[in-house]
């Protein structure tokens, strides 16, 4: 049986072909355009799949990130206080040394080493009153406005609570410090072993037995000013392998999404030549008749 083909025939099969030629044409433009092989989730649903789970994944990793950044920040502050801290306890330690030394010291002497060990006192003071981000870093999750009253050297501080920042799924740092294992509270404190010193020397009592005092609290605070240092090495580390693990999601997630640029230019200047031999070719096979001109 032979199939016959009508004018009509070959010209709605050549303007399908022109119309499927003009569909890939724009696809090609579009992909272009965009810089993106996925426009539309039906284009490729599975690496449409991969890419939202790539993309969930790089979410994380940022919200780590920035995590440890702030960390770093609580962290960075924490040691610079007691850092600031401890050189403050040595220049006391070095004041009540010279005070100790009676025998060729007037009480006029040892009144003016008082008032510059009150100074170095209300330093430290300020030092663990020291704040980051409008809360102290030696109070915890405590929102109490110094984490030390003045005067009592009271801790207001939560003994039980711990600001935290997660740098990945089943990693945590403590970002603040325990002043009260810090600094010590009430009459046990730093602060008040000051004061007891300044009240020797006025009263006239050998301050040198308060030597070893000084030492236990400034071995105290090296100890705490160690672990300080230990959870900041951890949040730098986490910072650099967050880096470099957003850096191979987001190079992951352009080798799903991103167009091969050189690639698409060859392929779509292919479609633009068989358009045009395709346009070349209908003109020769549908020509106008007179009466189709006529019309």
């Amino acid at each position: 049986m032979i199939n016959r083909v009508t004018q009509q025939t070959v010209q709605r099969s050549t303007l399908a072909n022109l119309q499927l030629n003009l569909g890939r044409m724009a696809d090609l433009q579009a992909k272009m355009s965009g810089g993106k092989v996925l426009t539309k989730p039906s284009d490729d649903p599975s690496a449409t799949g991969q890419a939202m789970q790539v993309r969930a994944e790089r979410r994380a990793a940022e919200q780590h990130a920035r995590n440890a950044d702030d960390g770093a920040g609580w962290l960075t502050t924490v040691d610079g206080a007691l850092q600031t801290s401890v050189a403050a306890l040595r220049k006391a330690r070095d004041l009540t040394v010279q005070g100790a030394n009676t025998g060729s010291m007037s009480q006029t002497a040892r009144d003016a080493i008082a008032v510059e060990l009150e100074g170095i006192r209300d330093a430290l003071l300020d030092q663990a009153n020291t704040r980051y981000n409008g809360r102290s870093v030696f109070a915890g999750t405590s929102d109490a406005a110094q984490a030390f009253e003045p005067g009592s050297y009271t801790w207001n501080g939560s003994a039980t609570g711990s600001v935290q920042r997660r740098l990945g799924p089943e990693q945590t740092v403590r970002a603040d410090q325990d002043g009260a294992a810090a600094f010590g509270q009430g009459a046990g404190s730093a602060f008040a072993l000051i004061d007891q010193i300044v009240a020797d020397l006025r009263g006239g009592v050998n301050v040198g037995a308060r030597l070893s005092e000084i030492d236990d609290r400034m071995t105290v605070m090296l100890g705490e000013l160690a672990d300080v240092g230990a959870r900041h090495n951890q949040v730098m580390g986490a910072q650099s392998a967050l880096k470099k693990t957003t850096m191979d999601l987001s190079s992951q997630l352009s080798g799903i999404e991103d167009i091969d640029l050189a690639e698409i230019i060859v392929e779509l200047q292919m479609q633009e030549v068989a358009y045009q031999g395709a346009l070349g070719a209908t003109a020769r096979v549908l020509q106008p008749s007179l009466m189709e001109f006529l019309r």
